[in-house]
């Protein structure tokens, strides 16, 4: 049973996030039928709702991180009106090292990292992400990291996917799959020189695409956006101290002199293509959409202006004079939605806030990436020093309008994907649903929620009971039934 844990002070304990809704399952367990606790099974949800997450699998050695444990998937299968439940651990090269050793040989990213130890210095987990392309499901670390290809239908391992033998770099967490060409648009970063690649998977597995981009240093590169002509990357201020660096030191500071930059490139173009747009500094974890309006690049995402914890600098914001802020290690989440607008023509960036509700693990309706689209969905942050989700939000992008839906008392949520319908005459931007899990954190119950996005704040449609905890974790992945091979 989970522990309860609401921290009553701005920090927390180091081991708070391996307790309570956080703490890690120890078996893999498959589960048919579940129950139905509330609606029922919409008959046009057919396919695999999947979320990726930190599960440790021995005591971590040194100061824990939340990104630090062992990846583990958790699916839910939908069809014929029925649903099954199974959690399998991504099998990654390191913790099966682990396995073999008996213990966590790796310390985390809040030590000093050994470029010493093999494999090291820090573990790719797999523990990030979930992305599906032509047929395949992959696991994705947040470090940029290998491809771990899972069976979309056990979630076992199949092992390391090198597309073909013609992918000889790491890949991020979060490539973009186009809608339209079926191609998936990947960044690649390193530590070392060259510090960033951009490349191109197409439809048929295998890459068609991939070139160096000049960088002045190594950057905290996590997500990209695409449009269907350009691919927009991001140079922002936050970024490991080089001074430090060179001095075998991974201190990570906040530049607040240094402009960030918005690079919009041609999907196939190379570096000396890559138009970069000054704006003023930030950080940003995820971005949640991009497209083309007239000569302009508009791109949507959830900006932290103060993202350091204990920056002397950080502005006492209204939200934060009000409420606690979380925090995950170094790193202080108050992100708010904000838009920039780059034109191509004339060089110049305008930017803004579209709403200031607090909300990251932004998701739309993936049929439409790259797209002008109207709507994004968040979760919201509860009110405490760790990051956990108490509801989940809809942004009217154009509009800055939102309705929302809270959870229950004592109920945590996770990132909601957005499932399309699978009624061809469905075809519109809300037409589908949104999935999540929800755990409660003084009981462990677990469950599955459907929404109707037009009708979030109804609360929702279903309701479907887990079995078995499911921690809070990160990203999530739909697989419509029929598109896996």
């Amino acid at each position: 049973m989970a522990t309860s844990f609401r921290p009553a002070t701005g920090h927390h304990p180091a081991d708070a996030y391996l307790r309570g809704p956080y703490a890690p399952v120890h078996s893999e367990v498959t589960i048919d039928d579940l129950d139905v606790l509330a609606g029922e099974i919409p008959h046009d949800l057919e396919g695999l709702f999947v979320r990726n997450g930190s599960n440790p699998v021995f005591e971590p050695p040194g100061r824990y991180h939340w990104f630090d444990g062992d990846g583990m998937v958790h699916g839910v299968h939908f069809g014929g009106g029925s649903a099954s439940y199974r959690n399998r651990w991504v099998r990654t090269a390191g913790l099966d090292a682990d396995l073999d050793a008996g213990r966590a040989r790796l310390a985390g990213i809040l030590e000093q990292p050994d470029f010493s130890v093999p494999g090291g210095p820090f573990k790719d987990t797999g523990n990030t992400d979930v992305v599906t392309h032509a047929g395949r499901l992959f696991a994705l670390w947040w470090l940029s990291g290998a491809a771990h290809e899972l069976d979309p239908v056990t979630l076992d391992t199949l092992g390391v996917c090198d597309f073909g033998g013609t992918l000889n770099v790491t890949m991020n967490a979060h490539p973009k799959v186009d809608p339209g060409t079926g191609e998936m648009v990947f960044t690649s970063y390193s530590m070392l020189p060259p510090y960033l690649h951009m490349g191109v998977v197409g439809p048929d597995g295998t890459v068609t695409h991939l070139e160096a981009i000049d960088l002045p240093g190594p950057r905290l590169q996590h997500d990209l956006a695409i449009t269907p002509r350009y691919t927009v990357l991001l140079d922002m201020s936050m970024m490991f101290d080089p001074e430090q660096l060179a001095h075998g030191r991974t201190k990570v500071r906040f530049f607040r002199d240094l402009p960030s930059r918005i690079g919009v490139v041609p999907r196939h173009g190379t570096s000396d293509d890559v138009r970069w747009f000054e704006v003023e500094p930030f950080f940003m974890y995820h971005v949640i959409n991009a497209h083309e309006d007239g000569d302009e690049v508009v791109l949507h995402g959830c900006r932290m202006a103060d993202p350091l914890v204990g920056d002397p600098d950080n502005v006492v914001t209204a939200i934060a004079a009000s409420r606690a802020i979380p925090q995950l290690g170094h790193l202080r989440l108050e992100p708010v939605l904000w838009q920039w607008r780059c034109n191509l023509v004339t060089g110049a960036v305008t930017e803004g806030p579209v709403d200031d509700t607090v909300s990251e693990f932004p998701r739309i309706n993936d049929r439409f990436m790259g797209l002008d689209t109207s709507f994004s969905y968040s979760p919201t942050f509860a009110d405490r020093t760790t990051l956990a989700f108490d509801g989940v939000v809809r942004h009217d992008l154009a509009s800055g309008a939102t309705t929302t839906h809270h959870y229950d008392h004592g109920w945590l949520g996770n990132e909601a994907v957005f499932a399309p319908s699978s009624d061809p005459r469905r075809t519109g931007e809300s037409d589908g649903y949104l999935v999540t899990f929800v755990t409660h954190e003084d009981t462990g119950a677990s469950e599955v929620h459907v929404f109707d996005p037009s009708n979030l704040a109804a609360g929702p449609v279903t309701r479907l009971g887990i079995p078995v905890r499911v921690p809070l974790g990160y990203h999530t992945e739909w697989v419509p039934a029929g598109s896996a091979r």
